[in-house]
């Protein structure tokens, strides 16, 4: 892979992290900075870099890193990460609505490593889609350091910089289109840091409302996007209600920050094999993944519906709680939390099965009576008669706490017991093999 990097000497943060990056590569091995695993070569431009629209036509490149410095109306030191284009007006260099390619794995890469080796004091970010140059065939971003004067020439910010462009190695990374948020995309930022998710072009809330379905197509076209991201609480419901319509008429999934971090390493067909499944149950059906790790066949694992019930009902914070230990993806409905059908590999089809019944038999038996009778399990719930109650002389206090406890009590010389003061609903589940999971 060739790849240029491109300053500007009329740009003093781009010229410090140049000058820092050749000083990182001076008398160094090339074998001692993964970029240089790629055929690497500087360019250092007279002109502002928001002008320099098909600079491309002059070199033989694959990606282009641009180096430059970064100003804003409210200065705060910032390092940046974003790729060039605009999504609507072109007030910063480019032509409008015009949208170059992205390259959201490398802009990730380089992301997460100026979140680990920003210096104190600064804050590190994506930033969106708005400025050229954005008449380019290749793709490329921009690395900045910002706001002023004074992180324009910090050369501890420089060396930062430097080294996290050296230093970047693209991993197996979901390209996305993100909507919604401020200029430093707060959320993309976090959901790049955190999970594979990677952006390539993004648009600024105050842009969304006039998005148009194409400039949408574009943006995942120009950026390879598998999938779609909207900062929810940046967008109105009518905002989000169209630009999901947009993405059923592309095709295009949206993803939640949950979905992203919960992927972990499974790979993105494979989750959407997986999300096809879920969707057969239900069209607004969602996915769920646990401690699923691995690819692999997919299957559907079924329990009895009214043994689930049972078992949130008793303790349902405590049971999905233990579900993260398990190799499998629950699906929910908004009418159902979780369906009685999981979604594990054929591998661990016996293991999934046998865990999530015997969780269950375990979570109703902390506060209910079991039995079992063959193949069903019988559950038994003891409840207070009143009636009973008033009809033994036991007054409304401590004694029919506990009595309700198990516990006898005495009035007088009688003895009561808990049977003598309750009644008894007995439900019966029946489970296939019920024995092997007690």
């Amino acid at each position: 892979m060739k790849i240029a990097l491109i300053s500007s000497l009329r740009d003093p943060g781009g010229t410090t992290i140049h000058n820092c990056l050749d000083d990182l590569t001076a008398g160094e091995p090339a074998s001692a900075f993964p970029l240089y695993r790629h055929e690497v070569v500087s360019h250092r431009v007279g002109e502002r870099l928001i002008y320099q629209d098909f600079i491309d036509r002059d070199m033989d490149a694959d990606l282009i890193i641009f180096l430059s410095r970064h100003s804003s109306v409210n200065p705060v030191p910032v390092l940046t990460v974003h790729v060039t284009g605009n999504i609507s007006a072109a007030d910063f260099g480019g032509l409008p609505g015009s949208l170059p390619p992205a390259a959201p794995a490398w802009m990730q890469a380089v992301l997460r490593n100026l979140a680990l080796r920003a210096p104190p004091g600064y804050r590190v970010a994506y930033e969106v889609t708005h400025h050229g140059p954005s008449e380019l065939s290749t793709p490329s971003f921009f690395v900045e350091v910002g706001s002023t004067e004074k992180e324009w020439r910090d050369t501890t910010a420089g060396y930062a910089v430097a080294g996290s462009v050296l230093h970047a190695e693209p991993g197996d990374a979901v390209p996305l289109i993100g909507f919604g948020g401020t200029h430093y995309a707060t959320r993309q930022t976090e959901i790049a840091i955190t999970s594979r998710g990677a952006f390539g072009h993004i648009a600024h809330s105050r842009e969304v409302g006039g998005i148009s379905d194409d400039t949408v197509r574009r943006m995942a076209e120009q950026t390879g996007a598998v999938a779609a991201y909207i900062d929810k609480k940046a967008l109105s419901s009518g905002e989000i209600s169209r630009l999901d319509m947009i993405f059923a008429a592309i095709p295009l999934i949206r993803l939640s920050e949950t979905e992203l971090i919960n992927m972990g390493d499974l790979s993105f067909p494979h989750y959407l094999g997986m999300r096809e499944i879920a969707a057969g149950f239900s069209p607004d059906a969602r996915l769920h993944l646990h401690r699923f790790g691995e690819d692999g066949s997919p299957v559907i694992v079924t329990i009895p519906e009214q043994l689930l019930f049972e078992a949130m009902k008793t303790g349902g914070k405590e049971w999905a709680s233990a579900m993260d230990a398990l190799p499998l993806a629950h699906i929910s409905t908004p009418k159902k939390p979780v369906l009685p059908s999981f979604i594990t590999t054929e591998r661990n089809y016996a293991r999934v099965l046998h865990d999530l019944i015997s969780l269950c038999v375990a979570t109703i038996s902390k506060d209910q009576e079991l039995a079992v009778d063959g193949e069903d399990l019988l559950i038994r719930r003891r409840r207070l008669d009143p009636r009973k109650a008033r009809e033994l002389g036991i007054p409304q206090g401590p004694m029919l706490g506990e009595l309700m406890k198990g516990r006898p009590v005495t009035i007088g010389s009688t003895l009561i017991t808990p049977g003598m003061v309750t009644t008894c609903e007995e439900k019966k589940i029946h489970i296939p093999g019920l024995r092997n999971y007690l």
